[in-house]
C-alpha cells in the first residue's frame, strides 16, 4: 500500500528519488523517508508529506548515486518518524525499505530480543532488518545469503530493497505478494512499487515475480529466487505509459482530471474491440477461453471497493444479455469463507490495480478448485493479469487520484462488452439487437461530454449541501451499485456519512432517518421502473427530505416533484450506469473541496490496497 523508489547508477540519486516519492504519491501515505549511500548511510524520513522530507533535508549532505526512498501507510505502529521507512538494524549493517506485512514478526521480534537486540519503531520492517543483520552476523555470509536466508523464515507479503553497509555499491530487492517493478537504463537501475516513479527514466522495466531476489550493481543485475543460486533469465518488458497522464494538465486536482477524461478513457476501452458492421464484439483475451464461458454455468464476480460496486453492475448486464447466473462477491469475505466452486464456474476478478490483496488471494482459491479465472484490470504487467487464465485490460490510464472514477466506468464498459460478446455467442441476442447495444455504448462518451458541460449546476448544488453530516442514495436495478458508488464517493473524499440502499429498500429502516436536513439522491431516469422511483420520491417529500435527482434530460414529472435535479442523456437502461455516475463524481468532487479536503488523497485511503 505504500510507495517504494530506489537508485543505482552514475546519477545524483536523491533528485530522483525525491520525485518519485512525488509520484507516488497518489497511493496514500503517512510518512516519508530517504537512504542516501555513499560509502556511508544517510537517512531521512519524517511524518507528513513528501514536501516536509524535502524541506527537512534542504541543508543535508545529499550526495550519493545509490539510495531509496518510500511512503508509509501505518499498519504495524502510528504514523511518526520512528516508524517510518527506511528502517536500520541495530549495528546499522543493513537498511531497508518494504511494502507489505510481516505476519510472523512477533515471534522473531521475541527471539532477536532474547539476542540483545533492542528496538526502536513499533514496526515489523524493524524486525526483518534485524534478522537479516542476525543471520548475516552469525553466519559470516554475503548480504545476498543473508536476505534469501531471512525471507525463507518469515511469512507475510513484501516488496523490499536492501542495501548492505559492508557490500555498498549494491542493492537487493526482493519481492512476494507485493508489486516490485526495476527500470533498465544505461549503466542504472530504477527501482519501484509501480511504473509511475520509473516512465520518466526508461521504458524497458522487469517485474518481479513472488519470491524473486534481484542483485542489482550499477551495470550489472542477477535475478535469483529466494530457495535457488540458480541464476533467471530476466523477462524485460515496454512499458506503456505515458507522462502526460501524470501531470495534472491545467486541472486543479486530479480527481477532476480523470472525470473529464472518462469520454477518452470509455472510447480507449472498446476501440478495435468492436467490429466493422456493429454486430460483433472482440475482446481478445478472452477469445483462447470461449468454449469456456459459453458452457459456465455460473459466474462469480470478485472485487473490492468500487471494483465490487462495478462487478453489481456486471451480475445485472451479464444475467440479462447471457441468462448465466450471476454472484459478486467481496475479496475479503469470499477468501474465508469456504466458497463452493465449480469447476465449470467462471470467476472474473476485477481490480484497478491488479495487486489488491484480497483479491489476488481469491483468486488462488479458485484456480485451486478448477475454476476458469478471468481478469479485469488497468495496470499492464501487474499481479492479476499474470495471475489469471486469461482476461481484458481496461484502458483507463494511471490513475492517481485515490478515489476511483474513470477505473469504474472502464471496467463497467469491459462488463458492457462481455455482456453483449457473450450473449451473441450463445444466440440470446441477434445481430440486430446487438447493433442497438453496441450503438448505445458508442454514444457513451459524447453523452458524458454532454453531461459535463452541466458542471456548473452541479457545482451550485454542491455549495447548498457542502455542509450536511449524512446523505443517502437511493437506485433501482442497474443503477443500485452506482447509488453505492455515489455514497462512496462522498464519503471517501469529503468525509460526510453517506449510505446507498436499493430504493424500495428505504421503507425497510432507512426511512427513518428522513427529515428535513436529509439530502436523498435519487437515481430516476427514464427505465422500466420509473414509476417506482417516483412513488420512493414521493415517500422522502411526504416526510420533508430533501431529493436531489437524477433524471434523464428532458424529464418534467420530477422536476415538479424533486428539491434539485440533475439531467443527463436518454440512453438505454444497459449503459445508464455510465452517464448516472457521472453527475454524482462531480458533486463529491466539488462538496469535497468546498469543504477544504484533500481530493486526490483522502485522509487514511490507500490507492492499492497490498494487504488484507
Amino acid at each position: 500500500m505504500c510507495g517504494i523508489v530506489g537508485y543505482i547508477g552514475d546519477k545524483q540519486a536523491y533528485p530522483i528519488l525525491i520525485n518519485g516519492l512525488k509520484r507516488l504519491e497518489y497511493r496514500g501515505y503517512d510518512s516519508a523517508g530517504v537512504a542516501i549511500i555513499n560509502g556511508e548511510t544517510k537517512l531521512f524520513k519524517k511524518k507528513g508529506k513528501v514536501s516536509v522530507l524535502d524541506d527537512y533535508t534542504k541543508d543535508k549532505d545529499l550526495l550519493g548515486t545509490i539510495g531509496m526512498g518510500h511512503t508509509r501507510w501505518a499498519t504495524h505502529g502510528e504514523p511518526n518518524d520512528s516508524n517510518a521507512h527506511p528502517h536500520s538494524s541495530q549495528n546499522g549493517k543493513f537498511v531497508l525499505i518494504h511494502n507489505g506485512i510481516i505476519e510472523n514478526y512477533e515471534p522473531i521480534k521475541n527471539k532477536l530480543i532474547n539476542s540483545g537486540y533492542v528496538f526502536e519503531s513499533q514496526t515489523d520492517t524493524e524486525v526483518l532488518a534485524n534478522l537479516i543483520e542476525y543471520i548475516y552476523l552469525k553466519g559470516n555470509i554475503s548480504a545476498e545469503m543473508a536476505v534469501r536466508m531471512a525471507l525463507s523464515r518469515i511469512v507475510g507479503a513484501y516488496a523490499l530493497v536492501i542495501s548492505c553497509i559492508d557490500e555498498p555499491d549494491q542493492l537487493i530487492a526482493a519481492r512476494n505478494s507485493s508489486p516490485l517493478v526495476i527500470g533498465i537504463g544505461e549503466n542504472e537501475y530504477f527501482i519501484a512499487s509501480d511504473a509511475t516513479p520509473i516512465v520518466e527514466h526508461t521504458k524497458s522495466v522487469i517485474y518481479l515475480n513472488n519470491e524473486d531476489v534481484a542483485i542489482i550493481k550499477k551495470g550489472q543485475l542477477v535475478l535469483k529466487t529466494i530457495h535457488s543460486e540458480e541464476e533467471l533469465m530476466p523477462k524485460i518488458e515496454t512499458l506503456d505509459l505515458n507522462i502526460e497522464y501524470l501531470e495534472k494538465d491545467g486541472y486543479d486536482h486530479f480527481m477532476l482530471k480523470e472525470i473529464y477524461e472518462q469520454p477518452r478513457s470509455i472510447k480507449d476501452t472498446f476501440r478495435g474491440r468492436i467490429g466493422h458492421d456493429l454486430t460483433d464484439v472482440r475482446l481478445g483475451g478472452l477469445l483462447p477461453v470461449m468454449d469456456r464461458l459459453l458452457a459456465a454455468k455460473r459466474f462469480i464476480i470478485v472485487g473490492c471497493g468500487t471494483s465490487w460496486h462495478a462487478g453489481l453492475v456486471g451480475e445485472y448486464l451479464l444475467e440479462t444479455l447471457t441468462r448465466i447466473p450471476v454472484e459478486v462477491e467481496y475479496g475479503s469475505e469470499f477468501r474465508y469463507r469456504n466458497p463452493i466452486i465449480y469447476p465449470d464456474d467462471v470467476v472474473i476478478a476485477i481490480s484497478q490495480s491488479g495487486e489488491t490483496a484480497d483479491t489476488l488471494a481469491a483468486i488462488q482459491i479458485a484456480k485451486q478448485a478448477g475454476a476458469l479465472v478471468l481478469g479485469i484490470c488497468n495496470v499492464v504487467g501487474a499481479s492479476i493479469p499474470r495471475e489469471t487464465h486469461a482476461g481484458v485490460y481496461t484502458h483507463a490510464g494511471p490513475e492517481i487520484g485515490v478515489a476511483s472514477t474513470k477505473a469504474f466506468t472502464a471496467q463497467v464498459t469491459v462488463l458492457t462488452m462481455m455482456a453483449i460478446m457473450i450473449g451473441k455467442r450463445k444466440g440470446l441476442i441477434d445481430n440486430v439487437k446487438t447493433q442497438e447495444l453496441v450503438n448505445e455504448l458508442l454514444s457513451v462518451p459524447e453523452k458524458i461530454k454532454e453531461t459535463l458541460k452541466s458542471d456548473d449546476e452541479f457545482f451550485r448544488i454542491a455549495n447548498v449541501f457542502k455542509d450536511t453530516s449524512n446523505a443517502i442514495y437511493l437506485g433501482r436495478g442497474v443503477l443500485f451499485p452506482v447509488a453505492l458508488e455515489g455514497a462512496l464517493k462522498l464519503k471517501e473524499i469529503s468525509y460526510i456519512h453517506a449510505e446507498g440502499y436499493p430504493a424500495a429498500e428505504m421503507k425497510h429502516g432507512p426511512i427513518a432517518l428522513i427529515d428535513k436536513n436529509m439530502p436523498v439522491f435519487v437515481l430516476a431516469t427514464q427505465d422500466k421502473t420509473y414509476e417506482k422511483v417516483v412513488s420512493n420520491i414521493q415517500e422522502v417529500k411526504a416526510r420533508n427530505g430533501i431529493v436531489i435527482a437524477v433524471v434523464t434530460k428532458g424529464d418534467t414529472h420530477i422536476r415538479k416533484i424533486a428539491d434539485y435535479v440533475l439531467e443527463i442523456p436518454e440512453a438505454n437502461e444497459l449503459v445508464t450506469p455510465l452517464l448516472a455516475v457521472i453527475p454524482l463524481q462531480l458533486l463529491s468532487y466539488h462538496i469535497a473541496v468546498l469543504r477544504g479536503c484533500n481530493v486526490d488523497q483522502p485522509r487514511n485511503l490507500a490507492k492499492s490496497v497490498t494487504v488484507e
